[in-house]
């Protein structure tokens, strides 16, 4: 599962890696359209900055709404069950396949949260690389004209999941597809469809490259969308035994 992230490092900044043959002014241009900012708190429904294929070799930066309408849908609420994919099964299901083969994309996030179950209910914890840097979060993005009724388009996308690595496993069995410079490149690679090809990316982030630690529960509400989100907690303490309460 992945239903929350946060992008805080500046457009300027994130923009070298993902996006390598744009300039400076195209980028600061790009950002003062969308109104980039610091965001603590991006929730599902929401516009999300992603990164797709182009038709030339530069690559396109887009808003997108997070929950993928597939073209059928006549709903847009459909999106609201569709924030994930399984990586495993993605390439078969008939939501997702079409997407799988011909419609990838990156999201950029600094990182993301879960939810651990403790006695004292859902403990948020923010999960980010542990060296600062930014995230690629591997996910499928489609296009719906159905809903609009004037053939305006829709644009949304999804975030793919896979098992969850030692350091993750602990707060949730799953973890965003986290991928590299070198998966990032062949999964926009339009040229790139087969599944077991594409398969081989799917796979949990290497243990050491991510951290986890806990934050305020006012992340819980997408209506909170402010630094506080992402300021480490004390962990929280362990109830006390039956025989420690006399």
């Amino acid at each position: 599962m992945c239903g929350r992230i946060n992008l805080r490092t500046p457009a300027a900044a994130w923009t070298q890696t993902f996006l390598p043959l744009w300039s400076e002014d195209e980028v600061a241009a790009k950002a003062a359209e969308y109104e980039t900012g610091p965001r603590y708190n991006i929730a599902p429904t929401q516009n999300v900055s992603c990164i797709r294929a182009g038709e030339d070799p530069r690559r396109q930066w887009v808003m997108l709404r997070w929950g993928l309408v597939p073209p059928w849908a006549d709903d847009l609420a459909i999106g609201n069950r569709m924030i994930n994919a399984r990586s495993e099964t993605a390439h078969e299901k008939p939501s997702f396949k079409k997407a799988f083969a011909s419609r990838r994309c990156l999201i950029p996030a600094d990182g993301y949260y879960e939810w651990m179950k403790t006695p004292d209910g859902k403990q948020p914890y923010l999960i980010e690389r542990s060296d600062g840097g930014v995230l690629a979060l591997a996910g499928l993005w489609e296009r719906n004209r159905k809903i609009s009724g004037d053939d305006r388009a829709i644009e949304t996308f999804t975030i793919l999941t896979t098992a969850a690595n030692d350091t993750t496993r602990s707060i949730h069995d799953r973890m965003p597809v986290i991928l590299d410079v070198e998966g990032q490149a062949a999964w926009l690679d339009a040229d790139l469809d087969d599944p077991s090809s594409l398969g081989d990316l799917m796979r949990p982030a290497p243990d050491d490259l991510l951290t986890a630690f806990p934050v305020s529960k006012i992340v819980n509400s997408p209506r909170n969308d402010v630094p506080e989100c992402v300021e480490r907690i004390e962990p929280p303490e362990d109830p006390p035994k039956q025989g420690d309460l006399f």
